[in-house]
């Protein structure tokens, strides 16, 4: 699997024995410090589905999908930091081959996490481009204002040192009925999405909007699957020309179904002529989703020396929000004009993609 961020290899998340390939979220810290309760918060799943879900994955090390019927995130939990006659090395060698991102979970009322540190500086001396994020939970079990801001400041200096870097960080609780809703929360969703927007897309919080972007929340997680499996083909973007593409042209098919729009020759060649493509009277005359394929990947592929990888996910993305706007429009009588469809290609490409700015 390709990490977006850095670019270079790692191992697929499945390791030996297979398993869907996905972004991987890795949860560093000790026992109790919350990473189970942060996968509820972060998925809107239960906590009886959280623990019924979590699988092995080392001797000390589980996994868990989400969402478990068609894989968009993988959650890896590093479990047993700071017990006595534990010995992590081993499990850390192996989620460190086959991780993202990053998430270090620190209790704020736990001032004791040398254990913790000494990990995340062993992971980053081996990995120093593998992005992280320092989550402080607990903000509800340190009453005292002046304490939790010496708590946070504390825990935060020695983690940074550790990682040789300041790290971004949240300040959260995971008490029942307060993540959920919780500014703390939305800052690490936030972050996730800067660092690694394949998974920072799957876990950011639907708010209400209008009624396109409602009934695109409906095809959202399609989209996404579809974008990851561009993301997986990990090749680069001259040869992504021919399997990226037949990704993308099946997103789109299957985007007219869900839209109730067919993708005849008017209908594909007004998409193309809204998204600006350049595509001439030629392509007009004979088109075909066939050229369609052939054109759309170029509009997208303008993330400089960003990898393949990253490219391929955030083209087939944008492309897929993009597509659904313009159905969206179109079945419903007024298709969007030039302009105002790239503006929806562009944003929908800088949120997905690592070199946005």
């Amino acid at each position: 699997m390709l990490n977006m961020k850095s670019g270079h290899s790692k191992t697929g998340p499945g390791g030996a024995s297979g398993g869907p390939a996905c972004p991987v979220v890795w949860l560093l810290g000790k026992t109790g410090a919350g990473k189970s309760s942060l996968v509820c918060a972060l998925t809107g799943e239960s906590a009886a589905e959280i623990g019924n879900g979590f699988k092995p994955c080392t001797r000390s090390a589980r996994s868990y999908d989400f969402p478990p019927e068609q894989p968009l995130v993988r959650f890896l939990d590093t479990r047993g930091l700071g017990e006595s006659g534990y010995r992590p090395e081993d499990d850390l060698e192996a989620c460190r081959n086959r991780s993202h991102v990053l998430l270090v979970l620190c209790r704020l009322d736990d001032p004791v996490q040398g254990m913790v540190a000494g990990a995340l500086a062993d992971i980053l001396r081996h990995d120093r481009k593998m992005p992280a994020i320092l989550v402080l939970t607990g903000r509800d079990l340190v009453v005292d204002p002046g304490a939790l801001e010496r708590a946070e400041r504390t825990i935060a200096a020695g983690m940074n040192r550790a990682a040789g870097r300041d790290l971004p960080a949240a300040v959260l609780s995971l008490a029942p009925g307060r993540a959920a809703d919780g500014e703390g929360l939305d800052v690490l969703r936030q972050l996730l999405l800067d660092a690694l927007p394949a998974a920072g897309l799957v876990l950011e919080k639907t708010r209400a909007g209008d009624a396109e972007q409602l009934e695109f929340q409906k095809h959202k997680r399609f989209i996404l699957s579809c974008a990851g499996v561009a993301f997986t083909s990990d090749v680069a973007p001259v040869v992504g020309m021919v399997a990226v593409p037949a990704t993308q042209l099946k997103m789109l098919h299957d985007l007219g179904r869900r839209y109730g729009v067919k993708w005849d020759r008017k209908i594909g060649s007004a998409f193309l002529g809204t998204m600006g493509l350049g595509i001439g009277a030629r392509f007009a005359a004979n088109f075909g989703l066939r050229e369609l394929a052939k054109l759309v990947p170029v509009y997208g592929q303008t993330a400089g020396a960003a990898a393949a990888g990253a490219i391929s996910f955030a083209t087939t993305y944008a492309l897929g929000r993009a597509a659904a706007y313009f159905l969206y429009r179109t079945a419903n009588g007024s298709p969007p004009g030039e302009e105002e469809l790239r503006q929806v290609y562009r944003r929908a490409f800088d949120r997905s993609s690592n070199e946005a700015g």
